[in-house]
């Protein structure tokens, strides 16, 4: 099955990912999976299906961030994939710093995106 963006792209989700993750976690059939995970979250988050035209009905704005937490989110789990690969205790080390930093900002959109007056706007 091919793969088709509809809140992240695979280049937005690599670039997350940055350098160094294993390859073979690094492919479409997860990207797949990774984003079905991502929209089904963030629908259950803001009460709202993202799948179809649920997204891109969004205002531009909304969108960006939607799909920046669902980067991250794939960004993490494709440095997690194999970290046991990692050449040292360094290189391991400097993974889950960078898992850190994607979690502090899934947290941050996390709680924007569930504040009331948030909320309130994303209805139609």
């Amino acid at each position: 099955m091919a793969y088709v963006a509809n809140i992240v792209t695979e280049a937005e989700m690599v670039f997350m990912a940055g350098e160094d993750v294993d390859t073979t976690g690094n492919a479409e059939a997860n990207h797949i999976t990774l984003q079905d995970d991502a929209e089904g979250y963030l629908s259950l988050m803001l009460k709202r299906s993202l799948a179809g035209t649920g997204f891109t009905d969004l205002d531009a704005t909304v969108r960006k961030i939607i799909t920046e937490w669902a980067a991250r989110y794939a960004g993490v789990q494709l440095i997690a994939y194999k970290m046991t690969g990692e050449a040292n205790a360094l290189a391991i080390l400097e993974a889950e710093d960078r898992i850190n930093v994607h979690i502090y900002r899934m947290e941050k959109i996390e709680d924007l995106l569930s504040k009331s007056d948030f909320q309130d706007f994303l209805k139609p």
